[in-house]
């Protein structure tokens, strides 16, 4: 089946809801419910009459459709395919496309850059990967607080704070520090709403909590409640170090949340 056969009976079938879980075999560690659920959102937010004609690729027994920007509110998207003789099934969806496939011929110095927002996402990505993965492992071996136990760094943190933030004191500083932190290394967006001697309010939007919801492989790999805990007591531990005591609001699955910090007594 060629390219744009493919292509069109696909986005037929996706305009009309019917991508259902027999036109789907993704990569190894994706479930094929994770990645039907990407198309069904990715449907609601097509605008099909602008939608963009994708650059078609077809490599080995994959074909590859690549949508530019403008033709989805999501920028950049890469639908994957394989195909076998006159099937094809949908395995994989990225909004990341590294375009290596363009280099010259060697010897090569410089290499196709993306955006800094995706690169820091895909750090963040990286980096969590890789904490979950040790999660699971101490979970198995020496149960769930020992795990959680592991990532406490309330200690470093603080100390991180006093000294790169040397001109307030560290309570202050710790909390400049953190939307700091969150902002500029994190990608996260942060609001402080409030900072005074005795209490302080942060609203927050982790790219932490962000990844469980935007990536395909993470719930699958630990439980919501279990990840979210882990992000609760890394941050109490934190505060604790620098002298807060901490609340976290946040509304179920939202990956939104408020930190009410104070002094001695916890806000209400």
């Amino acid at each position: 089946m060629d390219k744009t056969t493919v292509w069109r009976e696909f986005t037929e079938l996706m305009r009309g809801g019917n991508v259902g879980l027999d036109r789907i075999r993704p990569y190894p560690g994706l479930p094929a419910e994770t990645l039907c659920g990407f198309v069904r959102q990715l449907r609601e937010a097509i605008v099909w009459e602008a939608l963009l004609p994708p650059e078609l690729h077809t490599e080995g027994a994959h074909v590859h459709a690549i949508l530019a920007p403008g033709s989805t509110e999501q920028g950049t998207l890469c639908f994957t395919f394989l195909v076998d003789g006159d099937e094809w099934w949908l395995r994989h969806l990225e909004s990341i496309v590294i375009r290596l496939d363009k280099l010259p011929d060697p010897p090569v110095s410089e290499f196709p850059d993306i955006p800094d927002e995706q690169k820091t996402w895909m750090r963040e990505e990286i980096a969590v990967t890789e904490q979950v993965r040790l999660y699971r492992y101490l979970v198995e071996r020496e149960g769930v607080e020992a795990a959680r136990r592991w990532f406490l760094d309330g200690e470093g943190y603080a100390l991180a704070a006093r000294t790169w933030v040397p001109l307030v004191r560290l309570a202050r500083a710790f909390v400049l520090y953190l939307c700091w932190e969150q902002t500029r290394l994190r990608g996260a967006s942060a609001t402080l709403e409030e900072l005074t001697d005795s209490s302080a309010r942060v609203r927050l939007a982790p790219t932490f909590l962000r990844l469980y919801d935007s990536t395909g492989h993470l719930r699958h790999q630990v439980h919501r409640d279990d990840y979210v805990a882990l992000f609760d007591a890394v941050w109490q531990d934190r505060a604790r170090a620098a002298g807060w005591t901490l609340a976290i609001e946040r509304q179920p699955a939202a990956t939104e949340c408020v930190f009410h910090l104070g002094r001695g007594v916890m806000p209400g």
